[in-house]
Parts: C-alpha cells; sequence; structure tokens
C-alpha cells in the first residue's frame, strides 16, 4: 500500500516538461470535494453546505504553477436517484469520469466505508486505463489509530475489486495539511502541453452560474431539515445600473429562488421576509467579492412544482 505524506514529497526537477490536463474528484454526497477543490484553488469556486447534493453542477476549479496547469472538475455526488433530478445529476458524474485524466475517489477519514462508498469503487474499477487516487478527506476530524484503520481499510477495497490505487493521500482541507502535496502527485499522471487556460482564471464556470450557485449556498443554510434538495436558483438579469458615475459602478442583479410547492414559501422568506433578507445579505456579500463591484440584488421567491422531477421545469431551472 503506497500511503502519502509530507516527508515523501517528490522533487520537482527544473527540467521536467509542463502538464496540463484534467482531474475530478467523485465521492459520495458530502465527502468532501468541494472544499478540497476550493483549497486546491486558493479561493471559491463550488459551494460547499454541510449536507449532501450541494453540487448540482460540475466547476472546473485551475490550479496554475509553474510546471503544470491543473484544472479540477468538482462532480455532483454519486447517490441512488429517487428523482428524475438525481438520474440526471450521476449521468454527469460518469460522463465527467469518462473524459478526464486522473480521478480522485474522496472518502471521509470520520465515517467507516459503506455501500455508497463500494457502489462508486466498483464503478471506478470498471474504468480501466484512468489513473485513481484515493483521497481521504476530514482527516482532522480523526485520530491517527482511526485514520491508519481507514487507509488500511481503502487499499483492501482495492484490492477486493482487483485494482491498484494509483496513490492513497490523507489530507484535511479545512487544516490545509497535505493539500500542496496532493497536487504534486496529481500533477505526474497529466499529459505533457501547454497551459490550456489563461493565466489568472480561476474557473470557467459562467458568473450568472456562480452567482445563482452563491445565493443558493445562502438559501440551503439553516434549512437542512425543510428543503434539503427543493431548492433551484436562477439569475435573470445581471446589468449595470444607468446613470452611475464611473468611479461608483452599482450591477443590479435580479434572481428567482424556486422551490417546489407553496408550503416552503413561509420556510425560505422568514417572519416578516427577515429570512430572505439574510440570504441576500449573505449572498451579496459573497457576489461583490467575486466580482469586486458593488451589487444591488432583487431576490424573489417562486413556486415551480416538483420541478424535481418535471423535465420541462428542469430544461427551464438549467439541469
Amino acid at each position: 500500500m503506497s500511503v502519502r505524506s509530507q516527508s515523501s514529497e517528490p522533487s520537482a526537477s527544473s527540467a521536467a516538461p509542463h502538464r496540463a490536463g484534467f482531474a475530478c474528484f467523485v465521492g459520495r454526497p458530502n465527502a468532501g470535494k468541494s472544499t478540497l477543490t476550493n483549497a486546491l484553488v486558493g479561493q471559491k469556486v463550488a459551494i460547499t453546505a454541510d449536507q449532501p447534493q450541494t453540487t448540482r453542477h460540475t466547476v472546473r476549479g485551475i490550479v496554475h504553477r509553474e510546471d503544470a496547469q491543473l484544472i479540477l472538475v468538482d462532480t455532483p455526488g454519486l447517490h441512488k436517484p429517487r428523482t428524475l433530478l438525481g438520474e440526471r445529476l450521476n449521468d454527469v458524474v460518469r460522463t465527467t469520469w469518462a473524459e478526464v485524466d486522473v480521478i480522485g475517489f474522496c472518502l471521509p477519514a470520520n465515517e467507516k466505508l459503506g455501500p455508497g462508498d463500494r457502489f462508486i469503487a466498483k464503478e471506478l474499477a470498471s474504468i480501466k486505463k484512468t489513473p485513481k487516487i484515493a483521497i481521504v478527506t476530514k482527516t482532522d476530524l480523526v485520530d491517527s489509530k482511526t485514520l491508519a484503520e481507514q487507509l488500511i481499510a481503502i487499499d483492501q477495497l482495492g484490492k477486493e475489486l482487483g485494482f491498484e490505487w494509483a496513490e492513497i493521500v490523507p489530507v484535511s482541507a479545512v487544516g490545509d495539511k497535505q493539500v500542496d502535496l496532493l497536487a504534486d502527485l496529481i500533477v505526474p499522471l497529466l499529459p505533457e502541453g501547454p497551459a490550456l487556460y489563461p493565466e489568472g482564471d480561476l474557473t470557467d464556470e459562467p458568473e450568472q452560474v456562480m452567482i445563482a450557485e452563491l445565493i443558493r449556498e445562502a438559501a440551503l443554510e439553516g434549512v437542512r431539515d425543510e428543503l434539503p434538495h427543493s431548492i433551484a436558483v436562477v439569475v435573470e438579469e445581471m446589468l449595470p445600473r444607468e446613470d452611475r458615475p464611473a468611479d461608483k459602478p452599482l450591477l443590479d442583479i435580479h434572481a428567482f429562488v424556486y422551490i417546489e410547492r407553496p408550503s416552503q414559501k413561509g420556510i425560505i422568506i422568514g417572519p416578516k421576509g427577515a429570512r430572505l433578507k439574510q440570504v441576500g445579505i449573505k449572498s451579496r456579500k459573497q457576489i461583490e467579492a467575486l466580482l469586486g463591484t458593488p451589487v444591488f440584488l432583487d431576490l424573489h421567491v417562486k413556486v415551480a412544482k416538483d420541478w424535481q422531477r418535471d423535465p420541462r421545469q428542469l430544461r427551464k431551472l438549467g439541469f
């Protein structure tokens, strides 16, 4: 079993050829994929929340290094689908796996391997040529004995299914432990070639999609039990405010928060609109940090009945 820790960091040769390619992080919902993507990129490009099914789009985060450009594709968590939306999210994951150069399988250190992990590992075993790295996430939440047991179980899982992990790497994105080492280990597995994106680009996700995701992240906070998967956000319009002096710009953003049933409207809006106001304040700060400009955010809540099961509604909401 090849388990990497910082002391075994590979030495970078200045004469090494430049590499560029794609890696995706897979794993069951809430395995730490988005947090890890953000830690590697050094800035928030994927939304995170303490609940499954937060990521709905594949987000590309771009890591620029002297020796390489690593493009990270963050996928939704693979799960047993109960809705048409769930089926489509799983299709997104499988399509992504087929197109990347390296697959990183995220497994939380603080949760024993379960049926969901084995289901994903079995699918990975059928992808013969792509190197697979097991990434043990959330190591800050466990002691060394628990971590050692998890590393052994993950090594054993690969053997049971007839494949060898290219690496097994324990990391903590929150504690910033071994995150750089993970990038060092992925890079040699990428093809040789020039950079695929301009220096300075951190993602190729359209601004409107990122803004919608930031609003949805704020809207999800605190309603995990009531509305775990029922919220979708669409940015209808983004326009610079007219008649503003050049040194005091203001961007008007009009967005709709969609829910599935009229009874959910009160949960999102809150007493006298207090909750929706908080969602607006929190997401506006994040949007202003993302865009680097002051923003006026206009939020409205709409009902799109059973949108997760309706093909027409899913298309309208971008799935």
